[in-house]
């Protein structure tokens, strides 16, 4: 048992980083860690789970939902602020688990963030395809297979004809073009992500300026609609249900620490890459969801994954419309990218740990970046994009990001009691109010969470132990190194 919990120093944390002969580029700036985290935040959570959360949990309160979530946010920011800043290597809550409750929990959360990434860039890829049609339907383009467009176990109502869904092949697209762009460098990802971000702010903020002036205040008269008998739907809690859904929203502070190993200054720039971005992306997320539910009527929403897009239709802004869409399908694509980013950096940690096979760690010779991870994710979170509904997997990820949140709290408190005196450039506040109310919060959105998303976990990690067991615990390096002394 002893072993299962066997922790890796910060020095040697820090030391196995900077060891290696061909480590990852450090190019990223404050700025960019910051657009990075905006590019993934601002995304799917804002322009597709907001309307799903309006129509199945909170009505128009889905306001308050996003500030809830983002109060659960704030807690586990401030705590991966602090890790971030202590050790500035690829792996995010991976990394940070492995020093504090040993090698087993580090694979459990480490597996975990694959079903976070993963599923959330298939998430985005969903919504992606989504919002293509939008856009080819405002050019009037004739003879599309909306049964290549949709999920399987999706169907949707076209001129009053019923249509199933056989593949989500625009997802699959989307999914590999950004993977592509990943192989190709962490600066190039950057430069391109940046420009999106200005896009995204910009539509965002005219999305805001331009609606507000055509709200229909009758669409607020049920602000918190009655609670329909089931714990989810409307009324309190189904507004903190809304709040675990729409939490999907704001992984992307976590995607910004999966970077630490590229950025130039860490110590200083990462607490300003992870809480910069969550503070604006806070601000816009509630006044852009104010607008959304006061012009269209939150009921209209059901099974719509393009909510923003039927929102703007209630404006007389018609030019607006196919711009907003394609500054969306840029967006998205950058949501994508930032979140399988972080899936490969996570991997590319645990294969250096050889808790997975090295293939995960073999940088392209050229470009300095783990392609092969990005290949194979390209592969399998293009499955989960074609075959699976948005809602589901949107529910996946939002407990897959609550459950690192908690561990990385559990982490601060443990890691201040075992090492009060390791160097910190930045310090979580209020130790330990912060971090057991980050835990509170975060468990509290995971119970408000469908069981059935509780089931999916419960698989999820039961095959990360089988395989933990199987493969990885007998090729751990920490593991053989003890063994050897």
């Amino acid at each position: 048992m002893n072993n299962l919990f066997r922790t890796k120093s910060l020095n040697q944390i820090l030391n196995d980083a900077d060891s290696s002969e061909k480590g990852l580029k450090k190019t990223l700036t404050a700025t960019s860690l910051v657009a990075l985290g905006v590019g993934a935040i601002i995304g799917a959570g804002l322009f597709s789970l907001t309307g799903i959360a309006a129509a199945t949990n909170a009505g128009p309160a889905v306001t308050i939902s996003f500030i809830i979530a983002a109060v659960g946010c704030a807690f586990a920011g401030l705590c991966y602020a602090e890790f971030a800043s202590m050790l500035p290597v690829a792996g995010s809550a991976y990394t940070y688990s492995y020093a504090t409750m040993g090698e087993f929990i580090a694979w459990i959360i480490g597996w975990d963030l694959v079903l976070e990434y993963a599923v959330g860039a298939a998430t985005v890829a969903i919504s992606w395809s989504r919002y293509l049609i939008k856009l080819l339907e405002k050019f009037h383009v004739a003879n599309i297979p909306y049964q290549w467009m949709m999920s399987p176990f999706e169907t949707i109502v076209v001129n009053g004809e019923s249509i199933t869904g056989i593949l989500n092949l625009p997802a699959v697209f989307i999914t590999v073009l950004m993977s592509l762009l990943l192989i190709r460098g962490t600066q190039e990802s950057a430069k391109f992500n940046g420009f999106v971000v200005v896009l995204k702010i910009t539509v965002v903020i005219a999305f805001i300026v331009l609606g507000w002036s055509y709200i229909n205040p009758a669409n607020y008269a049920d602000y918190i609609p009655a609670n329909t008998g089931k714990f989810e739907n409307f009324g309190w809690t189904g507004m903190v249900t809304g709040a675990a859904v729409v939490f999907f929203a704001f992984i992307g502070f976590d995607a910004v620490s999966t970077a630490a190993q590229e950025a130039k200054n860490p110590q200083r720039d990462m607490p300003i890459g992870i809480l910069g971005s969550l503070l604006v992306c806070t601000i816009l997320y509630v006044l852009f969801a104010h607008v959304l539910t006061g012009l269209e009527n939150y009921k209209n929403f059901i099974g719509e994954a393009a909510p923003v897009a039927k929102a703007i239709a209630n404006t007389p802004y018609v030019f607006l419309q196919e711009l907003i869409i394609i500054a969306i399908l840029a967006g998205y694509s950058s949501v994508i990218m930032v979140l399988l980013l972080g899936q490969s950096r996570v991997f590319y940690s645990m294969s250096r740990d050889g808790l997975l096979p090295k293939i995960f760690s073999d940088l392209h010779p050229k470009f300095q970046t783990p392609y092969k991870s990005n290949l194979l994710f390209a592969v399998l979170v293009s499955v989960f994009a074609a075959l699976v509904p948005v809602s589901i997997v949107g529910e996946m990820t939002s407990i897959g990001t609550l459950f690192a949140f908690v561990l990385v709290c559990v982490g601060v408190l443990i890691l201040r009691k075992t090492q009060p005196n390791a160097p910190r450039s930045f310090r979580t506040p209020l130790v330990p109010l912060v971090p057991i109310l980050g835990i509170l919060v975060c468990l509290f959105l995971m119970y408000s969470l469908p069981g059935e998303t509780w089931v999916r976990l419960i698989v999820w990690m039961g095959i990360g132990i089988v395989i933990y067991f199987g493969y990885s615990k007998h090729h751990s390096k920490l593991r053989k190194s003890n063994d050897a002394l």
